[in-house]
């Protein structure tokens, strides 16, 4: 981050800090679903559709991710970045806390997966806030010719938010029995983030609000009503930012969710070789995902983006026969290459989408074209994923649902313009600001 301001890096700092806290929260529920949820919350179940319906729990969070994007922000343009980011953090904190405490099956019967997917609920509104005002936040503050670099921080929260969730899960299960970690070895990591939200929230109360926003409320130019104008006014930046997120979404659960299901059920390995091989691919993404970022910098948000599409579309075919190899090496590199393109798409995404809205407008907009996408992306490609390899018996089926959604998301780039040379300043957005 050399370059930016003390400022600028103290925001950037406080956007990871907050982002990685909030994807360790929201990957310790997607993990401990393919894990463990199916025979704590679904007892009566047989493994398949137990573990399926602890995977529809965990789709509850998509669903929310839009409400809880329009809510914070239209109060993330009206009130202000700052706050709204405040409030998100501890919003996911606390109900990830609760996860921890509560009663399985056996105790308490059907309110036990009634009280689960409620908590998942709250913890899909608490993201669904979050990642807008994390990036807006980096995005607004620094140099024009680095918005790409710098809005790539908060999607380092993903890598590094599965990297800690998931090891600490790894280390809990590899130092306990089964029994020991079924019981309660899978709560420790979500009560441990009381405490984490706790130094997340003392680094967000520290920085400043963004000095584009801080304009806009001085010139008394805020929204009233902002998803309603980003609706009336930026129709087809939101198709855009719809469109170019679902194809990432799909492959980045596909390469971390279901890979976990196909190994341990399809295959039945041992659950420590999927977490371990996505673990590598994740801990590599910590300093991809900058890198793509700045990248997009230099030659534009869409080649580097597209690049990670074509380049996920490919390995998908070689993903599924490498994981069939049983082998450790292989199954590593078929994640590891796949975190890879996916760091491509990932590391422009965050500037691409908050760039084709203009400032007054940008955090309901960015918020709502990322997260609604959420749900027909990420929240229900795992299920998919299952149900396609459960009917048609071959990873081939799963390779094509993805390419397909990658697709869309190449039309998604093809109907936006290049963002990276867009004023901030300017009402519309559309200004060019670089020769």
């Amino acid at each position: 981050m050399s370059g930016s301001t003390p400022q600028t890096r103290r925001v950037i700092l406080a956007s990871l800090i907050g982002t990685s806290l909030e994807w360790y929260d929201f990957f310790l529920y997607t993990t401990a679903a393919t894990l463990v949820f199916g025979k704590l919350f679904f007892p009566t179940f047989d493994p398949l559709n137990a573990t399926l319906l602890a995977l529809t729990t965990n789709a509850v969070a998509f669903v929310a991710r839009p409400l809880g994007g329009i809510v914070f922000g239209h109060f993330g343009d009206r009130a202000g970045r700052k706050t709204v980011l405040v409030v998100t953090l501890l919003v996911m904190g606390v109900a990830t806390f609760l996860i921890g405490v509560l009663p399985g099956y056996d105790a308490i019967g059907v309110a036990a997966p009634i009280l689960l997917a409620t908590l998942r609920f709250v913890q899909g509104l608490g993201l669904g806030g979050e990642w807008g005002g994390a990036v807006i936040m980096s995005l607004e503050h620094g140099d024009d010719r680095r918005r790409g670099f710098n809005a790539s921080w908060p999607q380092v929260g993903v890598p590094a938010g599965y990297v800690l969730a998931t090891a600490l899960l790894t280390v809990m299960s590899f130092t306990l029995s089964d029994a020991a970690f079924l019981a309660w070895g899978w709560r420790v990591p979500f009560l441990l983030s009381g405490v984490l939200v706790l130094v997340g929230l003392w680094v967000r109360v520290k920085v400043s609000e963004s000095p584009l926003f801080a304009e806009v409320a001085r010139t008394g130019a805020k929204a009233r009503m902002p998803l309603i104008e980003v609706l009336r006014t930026h129709p087809r930046a939101l198709l855009s930012a719809f469109t170019a997120r679902i194809g990432v979404d799909v492959a980045f659960y596909t390469f971390t969710a279901y890979i976990l299901v196909y190994l341990t059920g399809s295959l039945g390995m041992e659950r420590s070789v999927g977490l371990n091989a996505v673990l590598i691919g994740s801990a590599l993404q910590l300093v991809l995902i900058p890198l793509f970022g700045a990248l997009s910098d230099r030659v534009g948000r869409r080649p580097v983006y597209l690049a990670g599409v074509v380049g996920a579309a490919v390995w998908v075919f070689a993903f599924f026969p490498l994981l069939d190899t049983r082998s450790f090496p292989m199954i590593a590199l078929a994640a590891v290459v796949a975190l890879v393109t996916h760091a491509a798409m990932y590391g422009p995404q965050a500037a691409f989408i908050a760039e084709l809205f203009s400032t007054r407008l940008r955090y309901s907009g960015a918020s709502m074209g990322y997260q609604v996408a959420g749900i027909v992306g990420g929240g229900i490609a795992p299920i998919i994923a299952i149900k396609l390899f459960d009917v048609y018996g071959t990873t081939l089926a799963v390779s094509i649902y993805v390419v397909a959604a990658l697709a869309v998301t190449a039309v998604g780039l093809a109907i936006a313009p290049e963002t990276r040379d867009l004023d901030l300043t300017s009402d519309d957005g559309q200004v060019p600001q670089r020769a």
